[in-house]
């Protein structure tokens, strides 16, 4: 309780300096709050899109009922199927009455024998959809072959990529944070020299001395940490309307509560880890 008391009067002295270490830790923790979404966002909408048939068969007309059925057998006992769902002819129609209900016109000129029979196929890996996709192109009943391997394969390339920047600019920013908060500390320090000293002339250990400056780094981090996930979190909450729009069909919002609890407290924990390394550091350089 001492320290805190000591720490909190240490802030008050310089209040420009404590201003100017909250918001390097801010912007910091702001970067991170705002790549964790992005990728949080990402990973769901590749695996909606993994979770949806991402291949589909349609048969010719002439294929026989048991051709197809074999066909269909014969793929989901390779192992490498996650799902295989055959679709009629009437079900095709039903799909088009529903998904074309508010014109008319159309739905008098389409009947259930004009509409091919298929066969939606979910990989258990993306990677075997190339193979299964050409399995399917060679059998003599299938006509089309339609899958999204590509959009997969690009929300994934670009969720890595996201990945990548992410953590360099985290990793940047947060030896930025580092350098910066040694720096502060340091100041702080040298302005106390005098009093250090008249402290050790009176006994006082090393690390008494030592840890008001560890604690003073450790609230900018939190302070900071704090911040950076407020701002985030109300702006994700500001731009829901308008990206459940945008996303319409992928069940993204409403983000759980929990998520932000995890992220506030993973931020917090590795707040106090920055703060406490990097009064550490300053503390060792600037008091010997």
């Amino acid at each position: 309780m001492k320290f805190i008391k000591t720490t909190w009067k240490n802030i008050r002295r310089s209040p420009y300096q404590a201003v100017a270490a909250i918001m390097i830790m801010s912007l910091t923790f702001l970067t991170i709050s705002f790549f964790t979404i992005l990728l949080f966002g990402s990973s769901k909408i590749i695996n909606f899109f993994e979770s949806k048939p991402q291949a589909t068969a349609f048969f010719k007309n002439e294929a026989k009922q048991s051709d197809m059925d074999g066909l269909k057998s014969s793929l989901e006992s390779s192992g490498k199927i996650a799902s295989a769902k055959f679709v009629s002819k009437q079900e095709a129609l039903k799909i088009y009455r529903e998904q074309n209900k508010n014109d008319p016109l159309l739905l008098d000129l389409v009947t259930a024998d004009i509409l091919p029979s298929s066969l939606e196929i979910s990989t258990v890996k993306i990677d075997d959809l190339v193979g299964v996709s050409e399995t399917l192109k060679a059998s003599p009943i299938v006509q089309e072959v339609i899958f999204q391997k590509d959009v997969v394969a690009t929300l994934t390339s670009w969720t890595n990529a996201l990945r990548t920047i992410g953590v360099v600019l985290i990793i940047v920013l947060s030896l930025v944070s580092i350098f910066i908060m040694v720096t502060i500390i340091g100041i702080k320090i040298s302005q106390k020299k005098e009093d250090i000293e008249i402290m050790k002339l009176i006994g006082a250990t090393s690390w008494h001395i030592r840890w008001p400056f560890i604690y003073e780094g450790i609230f900018y981090g939190i302070f900071g940490a704090i911040i950076g996930w407020i701002i985030s979190s109300a702006v994700l909450l500001y731009s829901t309307p308008f990206l459940s729009s945008f996303l319409k069909g992928i069940p993204i919002f409403p983000v759980p509560l929990i998520f932000f609890v995890g992220l506030l407290g993973l931020e917090i924990l590795l707040a106090v880890i920055l703060g406490a390394v990097s009064s550490f550091m300053a503390v060792l350089r600037y008091l010997k």
